[in-house]
């Protein structure tokens, strides 16, 4: 199984649904409570004029109604998980996260 679709079935059970969405089209009617996540960045770190070795940032965002939601602290304990800020908008709360996978 490639490494993203790993991330993605660590999301969902995560996040205890199925909601979980891979940088998703305009037209997708996404269910909340959800998770969205993106390719942020990719780190690479260079030895002997050439890299050897990178990690895949993603963002992951879990919007909710709920400003008390759980997941919060599942994804906070998730290993190379990193929250990074919450918003609000339109009554949905946002949680932000980096994750290295």
């Amino acid at each position: 199984m490639a490494p993203r679709l790993k991330l993605h079935e660590a999301l969902v059970q995560a996040l205890g649904s199925r909601n979980v969405y891979f940088q998703p089209p305009a037209t997708v009617k996404i269910q909340y409570p959800c998770l969205l996540y993106s390719l942020s960045r990719i780190d690479t770190d260079f030895a002997d004029n050439g890299p050897y070795r990178h990690k895949k940032r993603y963002q992951v965002i879990h919007i909710t109604q709920d400003p008390d939601s759980p997941t919060v602290d599942t994804l906070s304990f998730l290993p190379l998980c990193r929250f990074d800020r919450y918003y609000t908008a339109d009554n949905l709360n946002h949680y932000v996260f980096n994750l290295y996978y």
